[in-house]
């Protein structure tokens, strides 16, 4: 029986352990959904739960914590900018495992792991660009249309 054992050890030693889950906190951070094997996402989960949930303390203290395990100062800035208002309301449960098929090379399960509601953020900003681009579409297509009948 494992009596006390927690966490998972990835077959590495534990600074490339340390190193693998910041890079994988740092990437579901920034891109909001990764491809990874179902053991790492098991494993990154929690650690991209409690940097969302230090985002939504949002004190100096909170921004240094994870500042000090992220990678990138802009990984920082956009989770205690966009994301602990973004959860502000949730009590937790931030992040979610979707189960794919088996890698071809070495037939390793894979999942994705993302954030809970991400889809709808890039479903907006989708709406958004198009939006922008029918409109910019049509200003173009009125200027264009006077240019045309002074051509002729």
């Amino acid at each position: 029986m494992k009596h006390k054992i927690s966490g998972y050890k990835l077959q590495r030693n534990a600074s490339a352990r340390k190193a693998l889950l910041r890079g994988l906190v740092t990437a579901v951070i920034v891109e909001e959904r990764i491809t990874t094997t179902v053991t790492k996402a098991k494993a990154a989960k929690p650690l991209v739960d409690k940097m969302i949930t230090l985002a939504k303390k949002g004190d100096l203290a909170a921004r240094r914590q994870a500042a000090s395990y992220l990678m990138t100062p802009d990984s920082v800035k956009k989770l205690f900018d966009k994301m602990g208002a973004r959860f502000g309301n949730r009590n937790g449960g931030y992040t979610r495992i979707i189960k794919l098929a088996w890698r071809k090379g070495d037939g390793a399960d894979t999942a994705i792991l993302e954030l809970v509601g991400s889809e709808l953020v890039k479903r907006a900003a989708d709406r958004a660009k198009r939006r922008e681009e029918r409109l910019t579409a049509m200003r173009e297509g009125q200027e264009g249309g006077g240019e045309a009948d002074t051509k002729s």
